[in-house]
């Protein structure tokens, strides 16, 4: 079974590279442009993981995490949540974890370790065969 992944990004550039990478690896991707899509997406599918972008232009991202944490549906309740923002001060990490994700990321993303934050969140990860694993070495 394939395992899904749901980004919640506006920033159409970091969507795509994204998208490619966990593509490329066996992962089914979602893509939430807005905070709002990202939302209702989560709920329609129940993903196994959620990149979630801290800085969107409709709603803040930690309030999205506070509303996919207090959902009335059990598997979103527990779905991981990495939150990706440039913004590292003390203050802002802390609200991200506050706010019920799991960890953060630093933007720019490095996509070696997406990959690996990824797969260790994602219990049932695909086995990636040889060809894509040669990919992995020429990401930039």
């Amino acid at each position: 079974m394939q395992s899904t992944v749901l980004y919640i990004e506006d920033n159409l550039d970091n969507m795509r590279i994204v998208q490619r990478t966990l593509e490329a690896f066996g992962y089914k991707f979602l893509w939430g442009g807005t905070g709002l899509l990202g939302l209702e997406l989560a709920k329609r599918h129940c993903p196994d993981l959620i990149l979630l972008d801290v800085n969107l232009t409709d709603i803040d991202g930690l309030e999205i995490a506070r509303r996919i944490r207090s959902s009335t549906l059990p598997k979103l309740l527990y779905v991981p949540i990495i939150a990706i923002t440039g913004d590292t001060r003390e203050k802002v990490v802390k609200g991200v974890l506050n706010a019920g994700c799991d960890v953060y990321m630093e933007k720019p993303i490095n996509l070696r370790e997406l990959l690996a934050r990824v797969e260790g969140f994602i219990s049932s990860v695909m086995p990636i065969p040889l060809s894509t694993q040669h990919n992995l070495l020429q990401l930039p």
